[in-house]
């Protein structure tokens, strides 16, 4: 681990979190469901944070694990870390993440997370840290509005609390506020973005059953869908950070 041990890992507010995120995520977003923000400190210094909360629609993944209540795991919205940090301190920095829940919140049974291939990555610090591959898909979610502003399909659902909201941003609603999703962003000119989505779970608690396949990590090679910091590559042509 080297220097990667130096680490300070520590709870922190949304008010240092969320403007850390917002500089130094690939989106410049955060997440409205983050409810908890681990700090990484470096020579005294913020230089990375991880935000977890609970996921958009639970019902879709809480079966993902045998047995899971409903507030007995966590999704990690957001992971920031700046290139200040040494080799290993996002692998190790989770770690240290992980053992604190099992210590203070011995009800968090496990951890979802999605790397965004069609973006960023796919999901290299995942892997370093033990994470099990259990999905490859195609995105269907992401896209680019006109204003070159990435967003989730979701958010334009009808269902989705802000629906009329974001619609409203990008022209009159009018009786367009009950089209689908789809209907709407082809409707406004948006662009879906090619590339892949990975979900990867993280069990804390080893006696937990995964109720999904896990797939081999060369997997994402054979689908195409390795990406390393927006640009397609092989996890043949990288090591792991």
């Amino acid at each position: 681990m080297g220097k990667a041990k130096q680490l300070t890992v520590k709870v922190i507010p949304s008010s240092i979190a969320n403007p850390f995120v917002k500089r130094v995520h690939y989106s410049g977003k955060v997440t409205s469901n983050s409810s908890l923000h681990f700090g990484v400190f470096y020579n005294g210094t913020l230089h990375g944070v991880a935000s977890f909360g609970q996921g958009i629609d639970k019902r879709k993944t809480i079966g993902l694990v045998k047995g899971t209540g409903w507030n007995e795991y966590l999704e990690l919205n957001r992971l920031a870390f700046d290139d200040v940090l040494p080799k290993n301190s996002e692998s190790r920095a989770l770690s240290v993440m992980f053992k604190l829940l099992k210590k203070n919140a011995p009800q968090i049974k496990w951890i979802l997370s999605y790397a965004d291939g069609s973006q960023c990555g796919d999901g290299t610090i995942y892997r370093a840290t033990g994470f099990y591959l259990t999905q490859i898909n195609d995105n269907k979610s992401m896209w680019r509005m006109p204003d070159g502003n990435v967003v989730c399909k979701l958010v334009f659902e009808a269902s989705f609390g802000s629906n009329g909201g974001i619609k409203a941003r990008y022209g009159k609603v009018g009786d367009k506020a009950s089209w689908t999703a789809n209907k709407f962003l082809e409707w406004v000119g948006a662009e879906l973005i090619s590339g892949y989505q990975l979900r990867y779970i993280y069990l804390i608690d080893k006696n937990c059953e995964l109720n999904c396949p896990i797939l081999p990590y060369n997997t994402i090679d054979e689908r195409g869908a390795g990406m390393y910091k927006g640009k397609k590559v092989t996890l043949a042509e990288r090591t792991v950070k």
